[in-house]
């Protein structure tokens, strides 16, 4: 089986804005991912994202635009040499649907241990909201809550060390 390191997007890979991140314009990536991301991949982890995009629903932004952004980031990781495994995210709203695979469901980390082949109690997720971390307990996935916009390297060091414990 494999084991993956599941990744909230805003405010564990790029910078949260306190609003919706709708345009590429305003898409950035955090600056130490990409260290953290390389040694998670050298240590045998699939890399997933696993992210609510509820601005769909609320008609912020569209799906086309939001693929935009996504590409932004797997070009800017490309370049260092580090890949996802896949991205899935949740386009709907509280406000305007119920669901179940928005955060804290768990239907989105459940496709992808499915179709990935993923050990759960071998993976982990890294998030900056309780709603991460109740995906991850529901699925048996450790969960590692961290504030948002943080260097989350110490986090990622964890996750290694204990690989070699």
């Amino acid at each position: 089986m494999n084991k993956a390191i599941f990744l909230d997007r805003d405010g564990v890979l790029n910078k949260e804005l306190g609003t919706y991140v709708a345009t590429v314009e305003t898409f950035e990536v955090l600056p130490h991912i990409i260290s953290n991301l390389k040694r998670f991949i050298d240590n045998g982890f699939l890399l997933i994202v696993i992210t609510n995009q509820g601005g769909i629903a609320k008609k912020l932004y569209t799906k086309t635009e939001l693929l935009l952004i996504h590409q932004k980031l797997k070009q800017h990781l490309l370049v260092h040499g580090v890949m996802f495994t896949d991205i899935y995210y949740c386009p709907h709203h509280p406000d305007f649907a119920q669901c179940l695979c928005r955060k804290p469901g768990s239907i989105m980390l459940e496709k992808a241990l499915a179709k990935y082949n993923i050990d759960a109690s071998q993976s982990w997720m890294i998030g900056d909201t309780l709603r991460d971390m109740q995906a991850a307990e529901a699925v048996n996935v450790k969960g590692l809550l961290i504030e948002s916009n943080a260097d989350w390297t110490p986090q990622a060091d964890l996750i290694i060390n204990r690989l070699k414990a």
